[in-house]
């Protein structure tokens, strides 16, 4: 049986996880983050990309999400939320929305939406559940990928 990452140098395509809501400043950042770093625990850092964005980014990324994940020794203050297009979750393998926009792609693309609570102006209590699910999440969508992938 081969490897995920035997398996996914075979194919054409880099499999891509896009992490999307509107702001880019809470769940999709640590979503994103959480990625970066199963992809490395996993040893898949040249076999998946990762990609997070806004339908109407804000300005900086909130400062409770920062707070919540610097706990975790992760490291969101120098991150700036952007805006993703369409064109580039049409280019995702699969694309986790966070229950905040209703989005839908013009692709073949495996759309969920993870209807997580939105952590903006919440507690630390609060934003630490939201941290734990969004990293349960993630690390649920990696197993799911390299057992499609046969490792």
């Amino acid at each position: 049986m081969l490897r995920a990452t035997e398996l996914l140098r075979m194919t054409a395509k880099t499999p891509t996880f896009g992490f999307v809501c509107v702001q880019n400043a809470g769940r999709s950042q640590m979503s994103a983050a959480f990625a970066r770093r199963e992809r490395t625990r996993r040893g898949l850092d040249d076999e998946v990309a990762v990609l997070t964005g806004g339908t109407r980014p804000a300005d900086e990324v909130h400062t409770e999400v920062v707070e919540a994940m610097r706990e975790l020794d992760i490291d969101l203050s120098d991150r700036v939320p952007q805006s993703v297009s369409a064109e580039q979750l049409n280019s995702c393998t699969v694309v986790a929305t966070m229950g905040c926009s209703t989005l839908e792609l013009d692709a073949d693309v495996d759309t969920r939406d993870w209807a997580l609570d939105d952590p903006h102006g919440r507690s630390i209590e609060e934003v630490r559940a939201i941290r734990d699910e969004v990293e349960q999440r993630v690390s649920d969508l990696f197993d799911e990928f390299t057992e499609q992938s046969g490792e």
